[in-house]
């Protein structure tokens, strides 16, 4: 039998400087509801929509150091750069930045060093208006960077050192950060981070009824199957896709193919992005739902437009928009971010995708 319950439960709204942030609280009332498998929260209203509630993402920081070159260089070859500078990046910390630059507010759990890289990747996240009140530091290890080579074509091969995205993580995650993610109204993950942290936050919004996205990028390993228990969407490309699987992701038909493995894997709902051929979401006992790529004029760098894709789509879930509505609002956003050069500086703001969906 399912019950009903009536709650109030406490949001932060933050306004901030570029040094200081002042918080307020604000009861939103919300309905908890029970099902035997599940608890899912309704918001019920808010007075002010800045307090509508946020999206958390719990994952990486970089500091991407771009060199600009022709070609790959080939084995035992040595290349002089065009060009080279260090900007901020990570896949959680793009998804955040993106995410509070598409006006949703946005708070991003991670880790960074105390060193230059750190400093450079929080002030960029703090521009960019993500909430910082769980970014740690941690004196005893480096932040986490990344070796971007990009080529004349806009396209990027990558190196990563973990850093502290993959070292100093507590066993056990602080109360303060768990209570965040059940506060949430949709969690984002990525792979860039240890799988026992991600399966303890996706554990923490399953039972608080928070939806979960997990992005397949960042290690290689197979997904441990009680983070896949946890995730209400995963969203791989075709790659990731393929090496989850285990399965050609050729055509099309391949990929609704592994979709359905990753299903049988216990994911009711499969994002996958497509790059230039644009996006597909799989729902467990629906017809799959596609969306051609909106094509930028001029590719200038196609880092972070995965977790654009992924964040915007998030954004647009957690909004109300229905399935076909987010997938067109992330083509858009991802098509912007090919446009600039970086993977955080790239992230589009919500008027820029509104027009440009405005002018398809």
């Amino acid at each position: 039998m399912n019950t009903l319950t009536t709650s109030f439960s406490t949001h932060h709204s933050y306004s901030h400087t570029p040094s200081t942030f002042h918080t307020t609280l604000t009861p939103i009332q919300s309905l908890s509801f029970r099902t035997p498998n599940h608890n899912f929260r309704l918001l019920c209203f808010s007075s002010d929509p800045s307090h509508s509630l946020p999206v958390v993402v719990v994952g990486s920081a970089n500091a991407d150091i771009y060199v600009e070159i022709d070609r790959l260089p080939l084995e035992g070859e040595t290349l002089a750069a065009k060009s080279g500078e260090t900007l901020a990046g990570g896949k959680g910390a793009n998804q955040a930045t993106c995410s509070a630059k598409l006006s949703r507010p946005t708070y991003f759990i991670g880790q960074v060093g105390d060193d230059a890289y750190g400093s450079l990747v929080t002030g960029a996240l703090r521009s960019g208006g993500v909430r910082l009140d769980s970014l740690t530091v941690v004196p005893s290890v480096p932040t986490g960077h990344a070796v971007v080579m990009l080529q004349s074509n806009g396209q990027n091969s990558i190196i990563i050192i973990g850093g502290a995205n993959s070292s100093g993580w507590p066993s056990s995650l602080a109360r303060q950060h768990l209570d965040l993610v059940a506060q949430a109204g949709i969690v984002l993950l990525q792979r860039e981070i240890p799988d026992y942290v991600n399966v303890q936050v996706a554990q923490a919004a399953r039972n608080a009824g928070v939806p979960v996205v997990l992005d397949a990028g960042g290690m290689d390993g197979p997904l441990p199957p009680q983070l896949l228990n946890f995730v209400d969407i995963l969203s791989p490309n075709e790659t990731e896709l393929a090496r989850i699987t285990g399965m050609p992701t050729e055509s099309f038909e391949q990929i609704a193919q592994a979709a359905l493995k990753c299903h049988e894997l216990g994911v009711k709902q499969v994002l996958v992005k497509l790059g230039h051929k644009g996006s597909a979401l799989f729902v467990e006992g629906e017809k799959p739902i596609q969306q051609p790529a909106i094509l930028a004029k001029t590719v200038v760098d196609t880092t972070g437009a995965g977790d654009t894709f992924t964040a915007a789509f998030a954004v647009a879930l957690v909004e109300g928009k229905s399935r076909k509505e987010c997938l067109r609002f992330a083509a858009a956003a991802a098509c912007l971010c090919v446009q600039v050069k970086g993977a955080s500086p790239s992230m589009p703001d919500r008027n820029s995708v509104l027009d440009l969906l405005n002018r398809q």
